[in-house]
């Protein structure tokens, strides 16, 4: 009992009294439909976040599904994080984030009830049985103590959890909160304060039934003719308070939207879920910040598109159809499937609030029009030049600046094909089929040293190509309980390697360098013509400061710290060239996707010529941009490697070094955007299945 451990102390008593919420109507008179559209696309709410994703790694593990960056073009739009539960498999879990902070500065209530609303249509875009199995994190803040706040605290818990999460089925069995988001001073002899509204962060998570179902905003362009089709869960409503668009206008309004039927939110759940099941869903977007503008925006910047959208039906006041932030997502349909969509919407009586509003348009321009007179004509580029604009000026103020510059200028090519694989092999084909079930395996020392991360995902590669994958640290080396001397292979691993910081994989070298009986052990391996090895980032870093003892690796730079200042976490392509390295046989010519993530992955040649390494036959892999030639650019060429260079090899093509991560995408389901027509196994897996033919 807990009275055991802490008495009986006296209950806590709050005595507080209810303030009537002050609100002001809007007034957009005069108001100009392009200017308002740049405002809001450039507020930071709304605005592309990329400057604080592309520096952090989304890829380590390899279970890794859906992340934020999206489509050929990685445009950070995604409403779900989805991940594997394991290498084999596609269930998974899913992870979606809702948020109405500025709606409580007008109604508490309505903020807790659309951010337990928010994270439900984002994490509909996954593949979830129901909507009972979805589960909340209920993050609470609030200024406690100040006058109203611990009513208006009180009616929206009471509100989400004892009236909207019981009506539609869901729990929030965990959470935390912040009672002390109020900060008083003195300045100059006077009294100030700075006091933050209630506010309610709700994480979503549900397990997944099959990843491979999860949609994305990105348009597809490549489905014949379709239909863009908005679900209005406001139901017409069109409330404009807390907006966007109001806070770019200096106003808050009077009423902000709610979730006025939890019956309607519940069948959208389903019926999406029922859609997506039936393959009837091409594209899926959920309405939120920014409103149904900001919402086409983001899914033609994703799929690099124009869209022709006419809002006749949305009511009677354009600026509201298109910038209230009610509840809705926006479908994306095949025409010929159109009858059946509706028929499931129908079923589930979201028909009365679905209206046809527009399709993708092959002038790269979004177009809203209203009884046939234009609202709003502009480029796709310029729009997502407005939306990138903040996260260039804040890329630009922390990382290299003429990095940051060439990212957004290069959104002015309109002609970039983004990712775009081209696979020279059958992928599908599993060339170590003769070898299958011959034992015992041959073993690979998946070698990994403090801080490493990638060793999972690396024994899961190899063992998928038929290889006994055997965790084997730098501390078992130095004392003796494993020798190299039974391993066929060695796999230097990625990650952060003390700390990566101090040269990071030049630290580990030296570990070896420097200790006469691994220098000894690591030589023989080296020199073994039986053996190969692989090293992946600090991997990379790793074998590349071991050169000296590796045969026929001279001329293997070093690498150092990335030309942008920063960490780089990107979904790159690399074009494959015709090398003596046995891990790339028959993959010469191929551009493939891959996942980048590294600080210091910048080839440096020092005094050599680059050229030479290329001329030498010996440069394995290179970064290409959009157009299929080498990046020279930022962030197709992400580190600044001359020449594009990123993976070497050795003259005997024993010894192959690559700083992009082979192993987190080995499988089509861990690539962030993959062609349809993929199969199980990415042309990734091609290469460990090589080093398994090589070994016989």
């Amino acid at each position: 009992p807990m009275d055991v451990l802490f008495g009986k102390p006296p209950r806590m008593h709050r005595d507080v009294a209810s303030l009537q919420t002050p609100g002001a109507r809007l007034d957009f008179t005069h108001i100009d439909f392009a200017e308002a559209c740049k405002r809001v696309l450039t507020l930071p709410a709304v605005a592309s976040k990329n400057f604080l994703i592309t520096i952090g790694d989304r890829t380590v593990g390899g279970l890794v599904h859906r992340d934020q960056m999206v489509g050929p073009w990685q445009v950070p739009v995604a409403d779900v994080a989805v991940t594997l539960a394991d290498y084999d498999g596609y269930t998974g879990e899913a992870m979606a984030v809702g948020e109405r902070t500025p709606l409580a500065l007008l109604d508490g209530p309505a903020s807790g009830r659309m951010a337990v609303g928010e994270a439900l249509t984002n994490i509909a875009a996954s593949a979830i049985e129901a909507i009972g199995r979805v589960s909340l994190s209920a993050n609470w803040m609030a200024p406690a103590g100040h006058p109203g706040e611990d009513a208006i605290l009180y009616d929206t818990v009471r509100a989400v959890g004892a009236e909207l999460c019981p009506a539609l089925g869901i729990a929030i069995p965990v959470g935390k909160d912040s009672m002390s988001m109020r900060t008083v001073w003195q300045e100059d002899g006077e009294d100030r304060s700075v006091t933050a509204p209630l506010s309610l962060i709700v994480s979503a998570f549900a397990p997944v039934t099959d990843a491979r179902l999860t949609l994305t905003p990105q348009l597809r362009t490549d489905a014949g003719e379709t239909v863009l089709l908005l679900v209005d869960l406001g139901q017409g409503r069109n409330r404009l308070g807390g907006s966007a668009l109001a806070q770019v206008y200096k106003q808050i309004g009077a009423i902000p939207p709610d979730v006025d039927d939890p019956r309607m939110l519940k069948a959208f759940f389903a019926a999406v879920q029922a859609l997506n099941r039936a393959g009837l869903l091409l594209a899926y977007h959920d309405r939120s910040d920014g409103g149904l503008l900001a919402c086409l925006c983001e899914m033609a910047f994703a799929g690099h598109t124009g869209v022709a959208v006419h809002i006749d039906g949305l009511g009677y006041d354009p600026l509201a159809a298109l910038f209230a932030e009610e509840l809705g997502a926006v479908m994306q349909v095949r025409d010929n499937e159109l009858d059946a969509v509706v028929a499931v919407l129908r079923e589930h009586g979201l028909d009365d609030v679905t209206h046809a509003i527009g399709h993708p348009a092959a002038d790269d321009r979004l177009t809203v029009t209203l009884s046939e007179n234009a609202l709003l004509s502009e480029t796709r580029t310029d729009l997502q030049r407005a939306w990138s604009a903040t996260t260039y000026h804040m890329q630009a103020l922390r990382d290299n600046s003429d990095c940051a510059r060439q990212e957004y200028d290069g959104l002015l090519d309109a002609e970039d094909h983004g990712i775009r694989p081209v696979v020279t092999f059958d992928g599908s084909a599993d060339v170590t089929a003769p070898l299958a079930g011959r034992t015992p395996r041959p073993r690979v020392a998946v070698l990994r040293e403090q801080g490493v991360n990638g060793q999972i995902e690396m024994a899961a590669a190899f063992h998928r190509a038929g290889f006994e994958a055997v965790d084997v640290h730098m501390s078992d080396l130095l004392a003796g309980r494993v020798s190299l001397e039974g391993f066929a292979g060695l796999a230097a691993c990625g990650g952060f390697s003390y700390g990566d910081v101090l040269g990071a994989g030049q630290g580990w070298a030296k570990s070896v360098l420097f200790h006469s009986d691994l220098r000894d052990m690591f030589g023989t391996f080296f020199t073994r013509e039986d053996s190969f090895s692989l090293g992946v980032c600090n991997g990379c870093q790793m074998l590349s400061t071991l050169k000296d003892i590796i045969p026929g690796a001279r001329h293997w730079p070093r690498f150092v710290r990335n030309e942008s200042e920063q960490f780089e976490a990107r979904f790159s392509q690399l074009e494959i060239l015709d090398t003596p390295s046995i891990l790339f046989t028959g993959m010469s010519g191929s551009v493939l996707p891959i996942a980048v993530a590294h600080g210091e992955g910048r080839a440096d040649f020092g005094a050599a010529d680059p050229a030479d390494a290329m001329a030498a036959g010996l440069v394995a892999a290179r970064y290409v941009d959009g157009h299929g030639a080498v990046a020279a650019r930022y962030p197709q060429n992400p580190n600044g490697s001359p020449l594009g260079i990123t993976a070497l090899t050795t003259s005997d093509g024993r010894a192959t070094i690559m700083m992009p991560h082979p192993e987190r995408v080995f499988r089509t389901v861990t690539c962030s955007w993959h062609p349809h027509d993929w199969g199980e196994d990415s042309p990734w897996m091609r290469m460990f299945r090589n080093a398994r033919v090589w070994v016989g």
